[in-house]
């Protein structure tokens, strides 16, 4: 008896989740027709360029290097960053740091989709431990750039494909 109420539990739970479009993190359903993409960058040997090549492998997508395929294009990323407080000194104790990067999609002969992502951290910046910061302010921007490729794959995969313009 406890054994069929589990299953009736779970399956609703599942039907539930499911109803209401729930995905598991970085699950993404792709259009058919970006089974394969050309990837450009204006950085080849980038960190960002191999995560989103990686993290297309993961998800079936293969990059090929065929003219006719859609294209991702990755544009320069950069880092910013802007004063949040200051010590009583003057020295900065605080900024935010601002990762962007421009990227577009072209599929046959529609425009480019061109997208825009921005990530924004606080990162405390303590004079004391100036070894430490900078490490953590490498895997800060390591981690920026992570989010900035798993944001770039959720935008590959709500990518529009009109079927209509397509030769």
């Amino acid at each position: 008896m406890i054994r069929r109420l589990l299953t009736i539990f779970t399956a609703l739970a599942l039907l539930t989740t499911a109803g209401c479009g729930f995905r598991l993190q970085s699950n993404y359903q792709f259009p058919d027709e970006l089974a394969q993409v050309r990837l450009d960058s204006s950085d080849d040997q980038g960190e960002l360029h191999r995560l989103v090549k990686e993290r297309l492998r993961l998800s079936n997508i293969e990059v090929v290097a065929d003219d006719a395929a859609p294209r991702l294009w990755l544009g320069d990323d950069r880092l910013e960053r802007s004063t949040l407080s200051l010590f009583p000194s003057g020295q900065v104790a605080e900024y935010e740091l601002i990762y962007s990067v421009r990227f577009s999609v072209t599929v046959a002969e529609q425009a480019p989709q061109n997208f825009d992502i921005e990530i924004r951290r606080d990162y405390l910046d303590d004079p004391r431990t100036a070894l430490a910061k900078n490490r953590e302010l490498e895997l800060l921007l390591g981690e920026m750039r992570a989010q900035a490729a798993d944001r770039i794959l959720r935008a590959l995969s709500a990518t529009k494909v009109d079927t209509d313009a397509q030769p």
